[in-house]
């Protein structure tokens, strides 16, 4: 089996388990992991945020962008602008997110675009990961061809039920340092503080 047909079987199989979660559980470590981001000092230090706008399957990560926006904070979400290419576009408002590439929410193309190397933090969505930030995505690409360019600080969202240890890698793929997750913060595989 190719790497490629390794992490689609593993897509899949997270996927099922996702759908499988209550809505209480969903909720709950949603709320969680949101908390324990904003008490980071990485993010209170932070003045330009780059974060996703969590989808019904995701992160809700309105929490963070409301908080970031309130703070002062200079705050970027992704904008799809083609198969795997992502422009980080500045908010002033989550009003101005509209739906867009997929359905998900992004803001409009005249949006002022941020360069990465203007974002002091990185928050990322994933299907899965692990503990040492190997994370496995939709498949398309636009998170790694971020990475690629991005030499700030990356922390990575996942529910702790989603966690899967063995994750298949190819090349391409970047490790984040920072896994956060409702059970606490990880860095670089290891338990740490908050």
């Amino acid at each position: 089996m190719t790497r490629q047909e390794e992490k689609q079987r593993l897509r899949q199989t997270i996927r099922t388990l996702e759908r499988q979660l209550s809505e209480t559980y969903k909720a709950a470590s949603g709320q969680a992991i949101c908390a324990h981001l904003l008490a980071m000092p990485e993010y209170q230090a932070a003045s330009a945020v780059f974060c996703f706008v969590g989808t019904e399957r995701e992160i809700d990560t309105r929490p963070i962008l409301a908080d970031a926006l309130a703070a002062g904070k200079r705050v970027s979400v992704p904008r799809c602008t083609g198969s795997g290419v992502m422009e980080l576009r500045q908010i002033h408002s989550l009003e101005e997110l509209v739906p867009g590439a997929y359905g998900i929410l992004e803001p409009p193309g005249s949006a002022p675009l941020t360069d990465p190397d203007d974002v002091d933090l990185a928050v990322l969505p994933c299907l899965t990961c692990n503990h040492l930030g190997q994370r496995l995505g939709q498949g398309g690409g636009y998170y790694d061809r971020f990475l690629s360019n991005y030499r700030g600080g990356t922390v990575l969202l996942c529910r702790e039920k989603l966690i899967r240890e063995e994750i298949p890698l190819e090349p391409h793929d970047y490790p984040i340092p920072w896994v956060l997750t409702e059970v606490g913060l990880y860095e670089d595989g290891t338990p740490a503080r908050l």
